[in-house]
C-alpha cells in the first residue's frame, strides 16, 4: 500500500458519524434535518450523517436524495432494496460509517437531536458504548406497560444490565460498531450485544419526545418478537426452565396416577374428578404447546444461521466521491461534491 493509498484511507474517516435508519418518514424528515445539522454543526468536530433508507415506499428516498444534494460534504445515504428491519439497517450502516465514534438516531424525533452531545461527552471519557435512559417517556400507554413487563423478563433470563432497552439514541466505539456488524447472527438484538462486547459500557439520562409527525412502526407484535430475538439470542434459560418444569409435572402427574389407582382399587370406579382431569389435561396440552413454540425460536435461529441468508441488500448508496463497490452490494451511485 503506498502513502497515497494511506491518506485517502485516513481522509475517509470523521470524528463522529451519526446513523439514521428511515423507513416511510417523509412527514418528518424535513423537521430532522433543520435540527440536526445544527446540532452537529455546532460540535466543531468533523462528521458525517448516514441515512439507511430501510426500503421506504413513501417520498423518503426522493427527499434524503435531495438533501444530498444540499449537504454532499457530510450526508450519505444507503439504500436497501427491500425493508429489511430496524436492527438489519443499523447494522448496513455500521459497515459504512467512516466515524471513530458512532451516534445512532430514530428519525421520528422523539430522540432530541441535541442529545447527541451529551453522548458525544461521554464517549470523549473513554466510554465505548454510551447507553440512555428517557428521563419522560411520550409513549401510549401500552407501550409504558409492555416495556416494564418486557424489561422485568430480560433482567430476570439474561445477564444484561439495560435499564431502557427501547432508546434508539445510543453511542458505540468504531470497534464496537464493527464487532457488531461482523457478529454471524440472523437476528439479534445490537444494544445488548454491545453490551456483551463493550469494555467500559455507561448509561446517561435523556430527553424523550413526542413523535413529531406519522406513526410509530413498532406494532405490539414487533415488540414482541424483538424481546424474542433478546431473549433467545442472549440466554438459554427458557429451555432450562421447559426442562425444569416438565421434570416438575411429571412427578406431579405420576403421584396423581398413583392416587387414582390407590382410589380404583380400594373405592372401585368412580365419575368424580372427571372435569378435574380435563383441566389438568387442558394444561398440560397448554404447556406441551409453549414448550414446542419456544424450543422453535431456538431452532428456526439456528435454521437461519445454516442457510447463511443475507440479512439485507444494498440497492444504491449516495456519498461524495468515488465509491467502493462492497461485497454484496448489487449497485452504488456516487457524486461529486460540487
Amino acid at each position: 500500500m503506498n502513502a497515497d493509498t494511506k491518506k485517502d484511507i485516513q481522509s475517509q474517516f470523521v470524528d463522529l458519524s451519526v446513523l439514521i435508519p428511515v423507513y416511510n418518514e417523509q412527514e418528518v424528515l424535513g423537521k430532522l434535518f433543520e435540527r440536526l445539522y445544527p446540532v452537529l454543526d455546532a460540535l466543531g468536530r468533523t462528521y458525517e450523517v448516514l441515512f439507511v433508507n430501510d426500503g421506504s415506499s413513501d417520498n423518503s428516498t426522493a427527499i434524503l436524495a435531495q438533501q444530498f444534494e444540499e449537504r454532499p460534504d457530510v450526508t450519505r445515504v444507503v439504500s436497501l432494496s427491500s425493508n429489511a428491519g430496524q436492527h438489519a439497517a443499523l447494522i448496513a450502516g455500521f459497515e459504512r460509517t467512516h466515524g471513530n465514534f458512532i451516534v445512532t438516531l430514530d428519525a421520528d424525533l422523539q430522540n432530541p437531536p441535541e442529545e447527541i452531545p451529551a453522548i458525544v461527552a461521554e464517549m470523549d471519557k473513554g466510554f465505548d458504548y454510551v447507553g440512555s435512559i428517557r428521563a419522560s417517556r411520550h409513549d401510549k400507554a401500552w407501550r409504558h406497560v409492555a416495556s416494564r413487563m418486557m424489561n422485568s423478563l430480560r433482567k430476570k433470563i439474561t445477564n444484561i444490565h439495560m435499564t431502557d432497552q427501547g432508546c434508539m439514541l445510543r453511542g458505540y466505539s468504531r470497534d464496537i460498531a464493527l464487532e457488531i456488524a461482523v457478529s454471524n447472527e440472523s437476528r439479534t438484538f445490537i444494544p445488548a450485544l454491545a453490551y456483551l462486547y463493550a469494555a467500559r459500557p455507561t448509561e446517561i439520562t435523556v430527553a424523550h419526545e413526542e413523535r413529531a409527525a406519522g406513526q410509530s412502526k413498532y406494532s405490539l407484535f414487533k415488540l414482541i418478537q424483538l424481546n424474542f430475538d433478546l431473549v433467545t439470542s442472549f440466554s438459554s434459560i427458557p429451555l432450562q426452565l421447559i426442562s425444569f418444569t416438565g421434570i416438575v409435572v411429571s412427578m406431579i402427574s405420576l403421584l396423581f396416577v398413583c392416587y387414582l389407582a390407590y382410589r380404583r382399587i380400594f373405592y372401585g370406579p368412580e365419575v368424580e374428578g372427571v372435569f378435574t382431569l380435563f383441566g389438568i389435561t387442558i394444561f398440560l396440552m397448554g404447556l406441551l404447546l409453549f414448550s414446542v413454540g419456544m424450543l422453535g425460536e431456538y431452532i428456526g435461529r439456528i435454521n437461519g444461521l445454516v442457510r447463511r441468508r443475507k440479512r439485507f441488500r444494498v440497492a444504491s448508496v449516495l456519498e461524495a466521491g468515488e465509491s467502493v463497490k462492497s461485497p454484496g452490494d448489487e449497485t452504488k451511485s456516487s457524486s461529486k461534491p460540487t
